[in-house]
């Protein structure tokens, strides 16, 4: 069995850079490199209600296509009741299904019914607490009462990112804004050491 170490199609080896003769011509070749397009990456967008209804079905076609704006190509936008085993199980399903990111939308308010960052919790290897700080931070900014008052979480779990929005469409609009540089980030970090 071989293996195959090309890097993605127009992009060029590492070590042909190295063993370029001419430094500039190294140096104008990764610069190129940089402005390449976003590698291919994946995402689940998991609707958390116990009412799907026009906002449920709104926020999944705003997630999709904000998603597919940020590079992502989006395997689908599953509804969940808001009932923690189910939650969980949606996000495993995806992470065992290698998905780069896992977007949930509700349930991290404080009603009785909103479990979604337990849920979350338990399916994380690491939780990234900056992330969910930035989403909060920025709908406080914005305006979005629900987003800065979530208690929504955000993590890794093997080499998916996890993040938990508000369900306002303020909200998802806002935190997509946030989030978007910062997956693609930590989705490079995941890539960079996974083996």
């Amino acid at each position: 069995m071989t293996t195959d170490s090309s890097p993605a199609p127009g992009l060029v080896h590492p070590k042909t850079l190295l063993e370029m003769d001419e430094p500039d011509d190294a140096y104008l070749l990764a610069a190129e490199q940089q402005d390449a397009p976003q590698p291919y990456r994946r995402a689940l967008v998991v609707l958390a209600t116990d009412h799907p209804d026009e906002l449920a079905e709104e926020n999944s076609k705003l997630c999709t296509e904000l998603l597919q704006e940020a590079g992502f190509t989006v395997d689908g936008a599953i509804t969940v009741r808001l009932k923690k085993s189910k939650i969980r199980q949606a996000i495993e399903t995806a992470v065992v299904g290698g998905v780069d990111l896992v977007l949930t939308v509700g349930g991290v308010g404080v009603g009785p019914r909103d479990k979604v960052p337990e849920a979350t919790r338990d399916v994380l290897d690491q939780i990234v607490p900056g992330v969910a700080q930035a989403v909060r931070s920025s709908g406080q900014a914005c305006g979005a009462v629900d987003a800065c008052t979530s208690r929504g979480i955000a993590g890794v779990s093997g080499s998916t990112v996890v993040i938990n929005l508000a369900s306002s469409r303020a909200a998802v609009r806002d935190g997509m804004a946030t989030v978007t540089p910062l997956v693609h980030h930590l989705v490079d970090q995941l890539q960079e050491y996974s083996v």
